[in-house]
């Protein structure tokens, strides 16, 4: 971390254009598994959705190398509370496992679909869950952060420093 206190503009449009994606692929995923089948017997791909997931799922991926480049690069405020807390070291290691999983899961989805393996399938599904389950956490203590604790945190995320 360093010792800015909010994060670029980049940084915030890359963190909102790929949680949109996230959320679109987890609504349209649910055509997948039939497009998949039917890739495996020989059918031809139709339809949107599973070209809006294929897509954006790739998008996911290359967006998340570019946002995890650019914190690498450009740092990101301190986490707030006292260094060295549970609660600082927790959403350390919550940061670090949707960056984890924003590359891994798509990659996953990537080697399946293009791959045409059934190894990587229920990999991909549960990553993803877990990935949701994660995001649905992350986005629950940073509404607390801002509603209850009202320390400002979410407004990081929204306007540029």
């Amino acid at each position: 971390m360093s010792g800015k206190s909010g994060y670029s503009g980049l940084q915030i449009g890359l963190h909102w254009l790929i949680a949109g994606l996230i959320l679109t692929n987890y609504l349209v995923s649910e055509g997948m598994e039939d497009a998949f089948d039917g890739m495996l017997e020989g059918g031809a791909v139709t339809g949107l959705v599973p070209t809006v997931h294929v897509y954006a799922g790739l998008a996911v991926l290359v967006l998340s190398m570019l946002r995890l480049v650019l914190r690498l690069v450009s740092g990101a405020p301190e986490a707030p509370g006292v260094p060295g807390s549970l609660g600082v070291m927790l959403a350390g290691l919550g940061h670090k496992a949707l960056y984890l999983l924003m590359i891994l899961v798509p990659a996953l989805g990537a080697i399946t679909w293009y791959g045409q393996t059934e190894l990587t399938a229920d990999a991909h599904v549960i990553a993803m869950n877990v990935m949701m389950l994660l995001v649905l956490g992350h986005s629950a203590v940073a509404l607390l952060h801002q509603f209850v604790l009202k320390d400002g945190l979410l407004v990081r995320m929204i306007r540029p420093e």
